[in-house]
Parts: structure tokens; sequence; C-alpha cells
């Protein structure tokens, strides 16, 4: 039996685990994510539900073990699997599962690599007890969550990280859930848009928040802090494949240089700057 998930009370009524800044696999139980729950007088609202089904019931129990007021909303930030894979052990729950407008069609566009992947990594058990949610409600600007006694503000936006990134803006204790918009410890990956990405900072700069839970990383951090190191990793992506491209270099060449002067600030660094590189050129060659 697995140990109880690891929980944080990081402000008043919300919690988060943080996953491990690795890659998923079966020593790890694919716990490379962060989840969270936030609980209102009258329900709770999901953020994430991890890699695996079982991960998904591990956080249902961790929940359970602090309320029993109904959990009645799924929020998934993004569509990667590591972040909606556990979305099928709150079914019995028949909360709303709430995502971005273009969720659902970027989960359906790599849904068999998804489960492929699951299958691999994890074993036949476990991809066959995967469930792929659709939402039941879909942003595709803001929408308001009411828990009682505290309100969720999401929003959805521009391609960044992907092209269905959501955030949540808890007010009543300043607390934005920003999933893979930001990244710490782990190096920041790019599936979206590089300069859409820095353009979504921006934006967030604007919400009076006082920490930010990020995707991958720590359970929360100070804000607007906790953005400094994946804005400063994307403008050095950016700047140098810029450069790169006025010298006449190539995409090998910027797979091999762009943001090298990153490589010690972060974990799979080597594994993941050369495909952000090749995807940031591609993006910036038509400038």
């Amino acid at each position: 039996m697995a140990d109880p998930l690891r929980v944080e009370e990081v402000a008043a009524g919300v919690f988060v685990h943080a996953g491990l800044p690795e890659y998923a696999e079966r020593s790890n139980r694919g716990d490379v994510a962060n989840m969270a729950f936030v609980v209102g007088t009258q329900a709770v609202a999901v953020i994430d539900t991890g890699n695996t089904p079982a991960l998904g019931r591990d956080l249902r129990e961790a929940i359970r073990q602090r309320t029993d007021l109904p959990i009645r909303v799924v929020i998934n930030t993004h569509m990667h699997p590591d972040h909606v894979f556990g979305n099928g052990a709150f079914l019995d729950d028949r909360p709303d599962f709430v995502a971005h407008a273009n969720f659902q069609g970027a989960l359906m566009a790599r849904a068999d690599t998804y489960q492929r992947r699951l299958e691999e990594e994890f074993g036949e058990e476990a991809a066959a007890r995967a469930v792929l949610v659709p939402p039941t409600v879909t942003v595709e600007a803001t929408h308001r969550i009411d828990l009682g006694g505290r309100t969720l503000e999401l929003t959805a936006h521009p391609t960044g990280h992907t092209n269905n990134d959501l955030t949540v803006f808890d007010g009543a204790t300043g607390t934005l859930f920003a999933g893979d918009l930001v990244f710490q410890e782990r190096l920041p990956t790019v599936d979206g848009s590089g300069l859409g990405w820095l353009g979504v900072l921006d934006a967030l700069d604007r919400v009076p928040a006082r920490r930010v839970v990020p995707g991958h990383g720590p359970a929360s951090s100070p804000w607007p802090e906790g953005a400094e190191d994946t804005r400063r990793y994307l403008t050095a992506l950016v700047g140098d494949i810029r450069a790169i491209q006025k010298d006449g270099g190539t995409i090998d060449r910027a797979s091999a240089e762009a943001a090298a002067s990153e490589r010690g600030r972060w974990r799979l660094f080597d594994e993941d700057n050369p495909r952000n590189a090749v995807t940031v050129f591609a993006e910036l060659e038509w400038e």
C-alpha cells in the first residue's frame, strides 16, 4: 500500500501536493506534477489530478482526510497527462470538470500517444483504468466558482506553455494556481509559443496574488517573484535564438547553443532544452 499523499496547507483551506522534478516512471509512480485542492464552506475544488489513476485516488483520499464537503469542481490547468490522468478518480463525485475552451481538442489530438505512453511507463492495468474525462464546463475568457466563503476566478489565456492554459486565483488567500505557466526547479517545456508565454507572464503580473502554486516545483512561492526563473529562461531562449537566426545559424545550432547560460539552473536542462529550442526557432523564423 502506498504511503499517504503528502499535502501542505500553503494558505487557509488551500492544500498542495508537490510532485518531483523528474520524468514520470514506475519508481516515482508518475508523481511529477503539483496537485491541489481548495476547501470552501460549502464545497471543494480540485486543481489538477496527477499523472495516473492511482495518484488521483490518492489525492481524493487526502481530501477526504480533511473534509467531508462535496467535491463539486475538478479544474485542469492544461491537457498534459501529468495533470489530467487522475480525473477518473473523481467521476463518482459527479463534479463539474472545468478546462480551457481549447482543452478537449488539444487532448484528443494526442490521446492515443498519451495512452500508449501510460501503458509503457506504468503497465496495461494503469492504462486501462485511465479515463480521459472531457470537460463539462469550458472557459473562453473568465469564469467564477463559488465554494462558499471564497470564489475562484478562472482565466483562459492565449497560447503560452500550451494553447489551453488556464489559471485559478483564490482571492480569499491571494493564491494563484499558475499551472505550467510557472516552472521552478525543472526546466520549462514549450508546447505552445515562447513569445506568447512571455506575454501571458506579463499579464499575470497584474494579478494581486501573494503566492503562486507552480505546475512543477515547490508547493508555493511568493508572487510575483515565483515567476522570475521561468521568465528569465524564456527570455534567454528567445534572445539567443533571435541572435542565432540573425547570424544565419541553423536550427541544429540553436538546439546546441540557445539558453546555454541557463544550464546550471535547472533539472532536465539537457533533456528538454534542445526540444524547446527547436520549437521556438520555428516560431521565430517567420517574425
